[in-house]
């Protein structure tokens, strides 16, 4: 790639922001009422929406996280954080792997920080979520779309 073409890219985050929140203990006041060891489960996916722009994008960051103690719910946390980021001279792969990957990496800080503070709002000890590879993820769904792309074609063939 030239040097001219290297200083026409330009990755620009225009907005953070917190789409969607939600947070439930179906349970209350039940569940501070009896002994619980707390086992948690994480959902996360992203969702890529092109705006108007050609190059520019909105980023959506889900998490959902599950706090379960036997057979009971103790509490769910949804989040939707969402980014506005322009991406402009990168070939399709690279800007793929930026929304893929380098965006719910930027996202995920705000998301840690959102999830934090509700579950301590809900009287909950307190909750760290540990990093995630977005990069091994991003790399991990593109192998698994690989794969799944020759079987769809076979069944288009028949």
């Amino acid at each position: 790639m030239t040097a001219t073409a290297q200083d026409q890219r330009q990755l620009a985050i225009q907005r953070i922001y917190l789409k969607d929140v939600s947070f439930e203990i179906p349970n209350a006041p039940e569940t501070f009422r009896s002994e619980w060891q707390p086992e948690n489960s994480m959902n996360i996916n992203t969702a890529v929406n092109n705006l108007d722009a050609a190059d520019t994008f909105e980023v959506v960051l889900n998490l959902t996280l599950t706090s379960k103690s036997k057979e009971h719910t103790l509490y769910i946390a949804e989040i939707k954080q969402a980014g506005i980021f322009t991406i402009k001279g990168f070939t399709e792969q690279e800007r793929s792997h930026l929304l893929g990957a380098y965006c719910p990496n930027t996202l995920f800080a705000y998301a840690r920080e959102a999830i934090s503070t509700l579950v301590a709002k809900g009287s909950f000890p307190q909750i760290i979520l540990q990093p995630i590879n977005f990069d091994a993820l991003f790399v991990q769904q593109q192998q698994k779309a690989s794969k799944q792309a020759p079987n769809e074609e076979k069944r288009t063939l028949n």
